[in-house]
Order: C-alpha cells, then sequence, then structure tokens
C-alpha cells in the first residue's frame, strides 16, 4: 500500500470514529432539557487524532449549572466505550459564554424557539 492511500485510509477511519464519537455525545443530555448536548450546542470541537485518542472541548448552558460535573464525565464515558478509542480527553470551557443561538435548528424547535 503506498503512503498516500495509507494517508486516506487513516483520514477515513477518522472521519468514521468521529461520526461514532458525535453519536454517543448525542447519548448525553442536560438532565433540565431534552435536548441532547450536542444539538444544544455544548460541544466546541472534537478532534480524533490518528491514534485514535479524543479529545472534546464543551462548555455547559451555565458556570452554576448543577450538572457540571456529570455531564463532562459522561460524555467522557460514552467516547471511551467505543472500540478501538485509546484515550479521551473532555475540557470544559465558558469562553465563549455559552447562547441560545449555539443550538441546532433541531433543538431550537424541540425547544419551541422556532
Amino acid at each position: 500500500m503506498s503512503t498516500e492511500s495509507n494517508t486516506e485510509t487513516n483520514a477515513g477511519q477518522i472521519t468514521d470514529l468521529k461520526e461514532k464519537v458525535v453519536q454517543a455525545i448525542k447519548l448525553v443530555y442536560d438532565p433540565e432539557i431534552p435536548v441532547d448536548v450536542y444539538e444544544l450546542g455544548l460541544i466546541y470541537e472534537i478532534t480524533v487524532y490518528p491514534v485514535n485518542n479524543v479529545y472534546v472541548l464543551m462548555t455547559l448552558t451555565s458556570p452554576n449549572c448543577p450538572s457540571a460535573e456529570y455531564i463532562p464525565t459522561e460524555v467522557k464515558d460514552k467516547i471511551q466505550q467505543i472500540q478501538d478509542i485509546n484515550n479521551v480527553e473532555v475540557e470544559l470551557t465558558f469562553d465563549p459564554p455559552y447562547s441560545q443561538d449555539m443550538m441546532s435548528e433541531a433543538a431550537k424547535l424541540e425547544l419551541g424557539f422556532l
């Protein structure tokens, strides 16, 4: 297999793995809101590295969110359940601050904002 083919294969595997990560994150809900954290716009960045390590940068709806410890831990746990994932790092940030504008159309519709 050529180097170019290996690069394409790795890129395809990372894309597939990233989609699995997104699907895993969509299983996590803020207990006070009937919409998953991905559709709420709480996930700022997902990086899947070639060694199957995953980095997630996320926020919460508020710095005083009662689920502040629970939600990031659940995101990490769901991702770690994916086959072939090695290491998961979830970083919490409040910059930029969360706003309802970050929600997907589906989330806005679900919550009656549209």
